[in-house]
């Protein structure tokens, strides 16, 4: 019976478009997905069948509008495919995913069908619910309006109004001044205030099994000046470098196979295979560029006697013995990205005293400058903790070099004298274990 009032619910929308004049206006054609773009899916993740946007879940990301919203009320129907299926809305999400997931942050109003409760029962109404959740992901926050989760942040609905798989649902979402409201099949359940961000993308999330949308629509209510502070980072110009099913637009031979493999967003090296050339470099060439990496070590790590660096990038430091002193580290793998087809111009990644990030081809090159070599050594140690996740913002512009990492600057216009004007980029292979994740590019 199930599957006879699907296929009805499909000939007949749960809620009709209004009449025009209603405010309103498409949000989907019905026929292509103009007005939105991937972030970090494959080309066949989202497509169009039926009058619907169908996502087949896989790999776990977004796709979002291609403008920005403050103020808004969004329409949409949705159903599940499988039973226990999970997919969200984001409200006011960045045009990046947050570092080390697929998830933009922002705020979700999650998507998920009845049968996940039934699959988790020990978490359903706890934590979580297939009703109609609103709440806050990776670093955006919410004042969640009761019923409130017993553990979490999540405002919970106030009903039961979902219907199961494959049966269609109807959301009615008014976003307005940081606040959210949800209606669930003709009833406002679920509330969330304080919400920051409070303007940024509307986005559509596959999470692993395939779901459908169809009648989505959008009407702007009047903006209430929202600040930079409240205000989604747009990450505008960025096109993902990895497709999260395959290596395509990446160089990669049978020998390399046995290093690099690819889980969706997550690039990961194997450790201690035996080779040369295994280092992992983009077809294409690029001139000026900002390049994003997000990036965490995977491997235990290792004590390690070391040398000392000092705080101007001189290495080795001498000892009165004449020998290099040296300090002991717990180092879980060396890595780094290489910039313009060369190795000297490497963007570290490893544990130091100056932190990951130098360009220590260029700072131990004692043929030049020691101002040069400076500059190439790191302001601060910005790592975040061992099993944390890292994000690289490297800007190339002619000869010089910017380093960003984990929101500081840490290196700041730094010369590489001869560095080529063009070449590809490459993640490094250095025997060790480590994981990349939301590689972006955007050509300056």
């Amino acid at each position: 019976m199930k599957f006879h009032a699907a296929l009805l619910a499909l000939a007949l929308p749960l809620f009709t478009l209004a009449a025009d004049g209603d405010g309103f206006t498409p949000l989907f054609n019905g026929k292509d997905l103009t007005g939105w773009r991937p972030i970090n899916v494959a080309k066949d993740t989202f497509r169009v069948q039926d009058g619907m946007i169908v996502t087949t879940g896989v790999p776990t990301g977004f796709m979002a509008t291609e403008r920005m919203y403050e103020n808004f009320v969004i329409e949409l129907d949705w159903r599940h495919l499988k039973e226990g299926g999970n997919s969200g809305l984001f409200i006011w999400g960045e045009g990046l995913p947050a570092p080390g997931v697929p998830y933009a942050k922002g705020i979700e109003v999650q998507i998920l069908d009845l049968g996940y409760e039934t699959q988790n029962p020990g978490g359903a109404w706890q934590w979580f619910t297939s009703h109609g959740d609103i709440f806050p992901i990776w670093g955006a926050t919410m004042t969640p309006q009761p019923p409130v989760a017993k553990k979490g942040s999540r405002a919970f609905p106030s009903e039961k109004r979902v219907k199961p798989s494959p049966e269609w649902n109807h959301y009615r979402v008014t976003c307005n001044a940081g606040e959210i409201r949800l209606e669930v099949n003709g009833k406002e359940v679920t509330v969330g205030k304080d919400c920051v961000p409070r303007k940024g993308f509307i986005c559509l999330e596959s999470e692993g099994s395939e779901a459908h949308f169809k009648n989505i629509r959008v009407k702007e209510l009047p903006a209430t000046g929202a600040t930079p502070e409240q205000t989604a980072e747009a990450y505008a110009g960025f096109t993902q470098m990895f497709n999260g099913t395959d290596f395509t637009g990446w160089k990669l031979t049978d020998a390399m196979k046995d290093v690099w493999s690819v889980n969706g967003l997550n690039v990961t090296a194997k450790a201690d295979v035996k080779g040369s050339n295994l280092d992992l470099w983009s077809e294409k060439s690029y001139k000026d560029f900002t390049m994003v990496a997000d990036w965490k070590f995977v491997s235990k790590p290792k004590k390690k006697l070391v040398n000392k660096i000092a705080p101007n990038g001189e290495e080795p430091i001498l000892g009165a013995d004449g020998k290099p002193e040296q300090i002991e580290v717990e180092e879980p793998a060396d890595s780094g990205i290489y910039l313009r087809g060369s190795s000297k111009a490497q963007v570290n990644i490893w544990v130091r005293p100056i932190g990951s990030g130098d360009i220590r081809g260029y700072r131990v090159d004692k043929a030049l400058p020691m101002d040069v070599r400076t500059a190439c050594t790191p302001k601060v140690v910005a790592d975040a903790k061992l099993g944390q996740w890292n994000r690289f913002f490297i800007t190339m512009k002619g000869d010089r070099c910017t380093v960003v990492l984990n929101g500081q600057t840490i290196i700041d216009n730094a010369q590489l004298p001869g560095v080529a004007a063009e070449g590809p980029v490459a993640l490094q292979y250095h025997h060790d274990a480590i994981q990349f994740s939301n590689v972006y590019i955007k050509e300056l």
